[in-house]
């Protein structure tokens, strides 16, 4: 998946955001919106990381959105 589809699926990914990122805020997660640059500065804000860390985490996040095994995705989907 990438950063388009995250966008284009947003209400699907907010909840795995929400699980991945607790600390993340409703408000923050529609803020976000499934934009990577808001995601970014809202891990930055709320977790005290420096901005490459969060790139990093956030790519690494939507890669494992493509990661996971088509049954998984199905029952997120579901849900």
């Amino acid at each position: 998946m990438n950063w388009d589809q995250v966008q284009g699926k947003w209400k699907q990914t907010r909840g795995q955001l929400r699980e991945k990122w607790g600390k993340l805020t409703d408000d923050d997660l529609n803020m976000i919106a499934g934009q990577r640059e808001q995601l970014i500065g809202r891990l930055q804000e709320r977790y005290g990381i420096a901005k490459e860390e969060a790139e990093r985490r956030a790519d690494e996040f939507v890669k494992s959105l493509m990661d996971e095994p088509p049954q998984k995705k199905r029952a997120a989907h579901q849900s």
